[in-house]
């Protein structure tokens, strides 16, 4: 029976292993929604950062008011400056949506809890500001 047991365990992690159940292949996750839903958070919560992951120039020419700049290709290994919290809610925002999934998927996997991502300023119908 003890053997049957091993037997039955090592196959059962095997199986895991190869199938992505372990710990170790799991990728670190962000939520991604709809403007409309990121609007709706916007509206309903507080203390949230809304970051915007555009170059600085782009950032300037406009922006959601109250968005920070940290630009996509700034963010590599180490915890940006500007987000010192990792359990803050961080909506992130670019130009069309793919860089945004990129820094949120980076920041996500160094550790972020709150990230959610809403896509692009060329979709955005609420209010921009410009620098």
């Amino acid at each position: 029976m003890k053997k049957f047991f091993k037997v039955f365990l090592t196959t059962l992690t095997s199986i895991m292993l190869f199938s992505g159940c372990s710990p170790m292949n799991r990728q670190a996750t962000y939520k991604s929604v709809e403007q409309e839903e990121a609007k709706r958070i916007m509206r309903e919560n507080d203390g949230y950062i809304i970051l915007d992951v555009r170059r600085e120039d782009e950032f300037n020419q406009a922006h959601i008011p109250g968005a920070i700049c940290v630009p996509n290709e700034t963010i590599l290994n180490e915890m940006p400056k500007e987000l010192p919290d990792k359990e803050q809610m961080i909506l992130v925002y670019c130009r069309s949506g793919n860089r945004s999934k990129q820094a949120a998927q980076k920041l996500a996997d160094m550790g972020y809890k709150n990230i959610i991502e809403f896509g692009g300023i060329m979709t955005w119908t609420g209010e921009t500001v410009s620098e």
